[in-house]
């Protein structure tokens, strides 16, 4: 087992993976939009999602689905979003192939697809500070001014340590396991 992975340019210690399948992995994130919120990647690292081959997407979307009913029932919500953002004018922040899954309930949110704003917060590094324009990430008119211009706190959320990723990671993993004995 390798003691670190790639996602995209960043370097994911093993210890922040709770899932490993054939073709995808499942991360914590270290910035999670509400409690759970997880990653599902590609092990190949490529940027698209259309660059994946067909037993790489089924792999993905199982694991996805595998890896959502646990998130569902460990964060006692209802829903889920599952998104992927597929190139950077369609807000993508990572050139890696990668879904998001975060489990929802009702009034999380006060509109509901404010989710997607909050997904759009989460890419602070990827927005060009220099200029009027986002640099990689083409997250639309509403973040296409840099954040110091539009009053926007992309500090909100303050990265967790590795330890608390490493403590979540360890609970995933052995929650997938125990729902795959059942």
């Amino acid at each position: 087992m390798a003691n670190t992975y790639r996602f995209g340019p960043h370097i994911i210690p093993a210890s922040q993976i709770f899932f490993r399948s054939k073709y995808s992995l499942g991360l914590v994130n270290l910035k999670p939009i509400l409690p759970g919120h997880v990653l599902v990647i590609s092990r190949r690292s490529v940027p698209r999602f259309l660059d994946l081959n067909a037993d790489e997407v089924s792999d993905m979307f199982q694991s996805a689905q595998r890896i959502g009913k646990v998130i569902e029932k460990e964060y006692n919500s209802t829903s889920l979003t599952i998104a992927c953002q597929d190139g950077p004018h369609a807000g993508q922040s990572v050139p890696h192939v990668h879904v998001h899954i975060i489990p929802r309930r009702l009034g999380d949110f006060g509109n509901n697809d404010d989710i997607y704003d909050e997904i759009a917060r989460n890419t602070k590094e990827y927005l060009t500070k220099d200029s009027d324009s986002v640099d990689i990430v083409g997250i639309g008119a509403a973040l296409a001014a840099p954040p110091e211009k539009k009053g926007v706190d992309f500090d909100e959320r303050k990265p967790r340590s590795e330890q608390d990723m490493a403590q979540e990671a360890t609970r995933l993993a052995e929650l997938l396991d125990q729902h795959q004995l059942s």
